[in-house]
């Protein structure tokens, strides 16, 4: 298993300077590497404390680039629907040679309404929108003299410069949330896949990850390249009562940034969104303890996540894992000392001996 560090801002100025959450991540990222860690990733997200410090995960990445030597770098996940191919593609290329090749590349189609409204954009089109954006991007960064005549853009011919630090791109990896055809898609394209276990029963889960795989097989694609990237809140401490105390507070307030950005949802319906018009009745019945009885949070002492993170293995098999330690806010302390009881106690018991 491979593990990385998740930076999924939920934070706003009446919390913390932007500059001053910056510099933490930064430090953090940089310990990352120092601590072993596989990759750092970040999210796109705008306007609300919910991730709205992020609204450029490019931007971010690239900071880390220069501070690191080692670590992946990825975006999970930039959104196509918000930003032209070119220009997109563009970024991306620029990040995977200043990073020489570090990059992995997530595409998400966003779920905010807000977002969408802000863009005037309908959220009717997010998924023809993503497909088009992802397929573009990878043929300016796979191709010369490319022409496009899409359903939102056409341009062409053109050369994307730079080209790609990766041949013929950085890996692909498809942003998944409840939809197992959308898995089945991304097996069959070849892309690898992120997830986010803790919205969906362990079934679920299982079944989206089948159906992935057997497509991603049945397309031929070479091994390696289905990757499966989950996240997951994280908050680690030698006291088990502390643990659980302070991870069930930082997960409300989470909860608490959540709800402010879905609330459009309330009044909002779109067909390719089924069951979101819920969302909010759902976070605001979210039960930590019974999230943590099902491994749906790292959480506890570093034996306790040790065993969560096993139980995980069997369910999901050889994962990627990315460990949320900034959500809900906890001071920069505690942040770091999960991170370093988790590579110094935990890391090692997923390590392959060399």
């Amino acid at each position: 298993m491979e593990f990385g560090i998740n930076f999924f801002p939920t934070v706003g100025p009446d919390d913390k300077p932007a500059g001053t959450y910056f510099e933490e991540a930064l430090r953090l990222a940089e310990l990352a590497e120092d601590l072993g860690y596989d990759h750092v990733k970040t999210v796109e997200h705008y306007f609300f404390s919910y991730g709205g410090y992020s609204p450029d995960p490019v931007t971010f990445l690239a900071a880390v680039a220069a501070r690191t030597q080692r670590v992946k770098l990825v975006t999970g996940a930039v959104i196509p629907a918000f930003t032209h191919p070119l220009k997109l593609a563009g970024k991306l290329a620029m990040l995977d040679n200043i990073s020489k090749g570090r990059l992995q590349v997530g595409f998400g189609r966003a779920f905010l309404p807000d977002e969408f409204d802000a863009f005037e954009l309908s959220m009717d089109e997010s998924r023809p929108r993503f497909a088009e954006g992802l397929r573009a991007c990878r043929r300016l960064w796979a191709e010369e003299d490319v022409v496009w005549d899409g359903q939102y853009y056409t341009f062409g011919p053109v050369t994307l410069l730079p080209r790609p630090y990766q041949r013929p791109h950085p890996p692909i990896l498809v942003a998944s949330a409840i939809t197992p055809s959308s898995c089945e898609q991304a097996g069959r394209d070849g892309h690898g896949l992120l997830l986010v276990p803790s919205i969906s029963k362990r079934e679920k889960v299982q079944e989206m990850l089948t159906l992935y795989r057997k497509a991603y097989a049945d397309a031929g694609h070479p091994p390696g390249g289905d990757e499966v990237h989950m996240s997951y809140n994280c908050y680690l401490s030698e006291d088990a009562a502390e643990a659980r105390a302070k991870g069930k507070l930082y997960s409300q307030r989470t909860n608490a940034t959540m709800i402010e950005a879905v609330a459009a949802w309330g009044e909002r319906r779109s067909e390719g969104y089924a069951g979101y018009e819920q969302i909010v009745d759902r976070i605001s019945k979210a039960d930590f303890d019974r999230s943590l009885s099902e491994n749906k949070v790292l959480v506890g002492t570093p034996a306790e996540v040790t065993e969560r993170l096993r139980t995980i293995r069997e369910w999901y098999g050889e994962v990627t894992v990315s460990l949320q330690i900034i959500s809900g806010n906890p001071p920069y302390e505690e942040s770091e000392r999960s991170m370093r009881l988790f590579a110094e106690q935990v890391l090692p018991h997923f390590r392959t001996p060399a």
